[in-house]
C-alpha cells in the first residue's frame, strides 16, 4: 500500500524521495533486462515526443507528489479489471487472455503489436503478466493511442477513470523531460527536484539515486516504460503481486 506519510496534508520532495521511492528494486535484482532499442520502444518515444509538444499543466515536482494518493487509489481499483481478464484465475494474464482483453476494451492493435507489448511488459519472462505489469501495458496503450487519428482514441479503452490517471502519469513524465526528447536524463531529474527544493548536495544526491532506480539498463536515459515500471514499485503495486503469489 502507499506509504501513510502521503496522506499527510504537507508534502515535501525529500520525504517523497526517501520514503516512497526508497523501496525501488535495484537493477541487479530485476529478473529480466529491459531492451530500449526495440521497435515498440521507438514508437513509445515518438508518441511521447508528440505528446510533449502539447505541454503539461504540472508546474512543480510537488504538484506530482500531491497526486500520488489519488493515483495509487485509481490503479488499485483496476484490480477487478485485471481479475476479469485473468480467465483461468492463475494470477497472471497470458497472451491469449491479453487478446481477449484488447477485443473487449476495443483496443485495435494487431496481433504482432499485442505480442510486442506483452513481451515488453512481461519483465519476469514467466507464464504471463502480473498486475503491476498489466498496469504498465495499459498505460503504454493509452500513450500510443493518443497519436491516433481516431477521434475516440482516448476513450476506446472503456476505462475513463483509469485513463485520467494515465494522463497524470504522462504529464509527470512530460514535466521531467525538460528538452522533450522522449527521455529523462540525470540532469533533468536533478533540475526537476531543485525547482521544488532549495537545491544543494542533499537534493542532488536524492535525484541521482532515484534516477538510477529508474534507469534499469544503465544507459543514462530513462524512457516512459522504465519510468512506469519504477512507478509501480514506488507505490507498492509489486507488493500486491507478491501477496497474490503467496495466496
Amino acid at each position: 500500500m502507499l506509504d501513510p506519510f502521503f496522506l499527510c496534508v504537507g508534502f515535501h520532495v525529500v520525504l517523497f524521495c526517501s520514503v516512497t521511492m526508497g523501496g525501488a528494486v535495484a537493477k541487479e535484482n530485476l529478473p529480466k533486462a529491459l531492451i530500449p532499442e526495440s521497435k515498440l520502444e521507438t514508437k513509445i518515444v515518438e508518441a511521447m515526443q508528440h505528446r510533449e509538444s502539447e505541454g503539461t499543466s504540472l508546474k512543480s515536482f510537488n504538484s506530482i507528489i500531491l497526486k500520488f494518493p489519488k493515483i495509487d487509489s485509481s490503479l488499485r481499483k483496476c484490480k477487478a479489471t485485471f481479475q476479469q481478464f485473468d480467465e483461468d484465475g492463475n494470477g497472471v494474464i497470458d497472451r491469449q487472455e491479453l487478446k481477449h482483453c484488447f477485443r473487449e476494451l476495443e483496443i485495435s492493435f494487431t496481433d504482432d503489436e499485442a505480442n510486442d507489448l506483452f513481451e515488453a511488459c512481461d519483465i519476469a519472462d514467466d507464464t504471463g503478466m502480473k498486475f503491476s505489469e498489466f498496469i504498465v501495458l495499459l498505460c503504454l496503450v493509452y500513450l500510443l493511442k493518443q497519436g491516433s487519428t481516431d477521434l475516440h482514441a482516448k476513450s476506446r479503452m472503456g476505462l475513463p477513470d483509469l485513463e485520467s490517471t494515465f494522463e497524470t502519469l504522462v504529464e509527470a513524465f512530460v514535466f521531467l523531460d525538460k528538452d522533450h526528447d522522449g527521455h529523462v536524463s540525470r540532469k533533468e531529474m536533478v533540475e526537476a527536484i531543485n525547482e521544488t527544493t532549495s537545491g544543494g548536495r542533499s537534493s542532488g544526491r536524492i535525484a541521482m539515486k532515484r534516477f538510477e532506480e529508474m534507469d534499469w539498463d544503465k544507459n543514462g536515459m530513462v524512457n516512459f516504460k522504465e519510468f512506469l515500471f519504477a512507478f509501480t514499485r514506488w507505490v507498492g503495486l509489486d507488493n500486491d503481486d507478491e501477496e497474490d503469489d503467496e495466496a
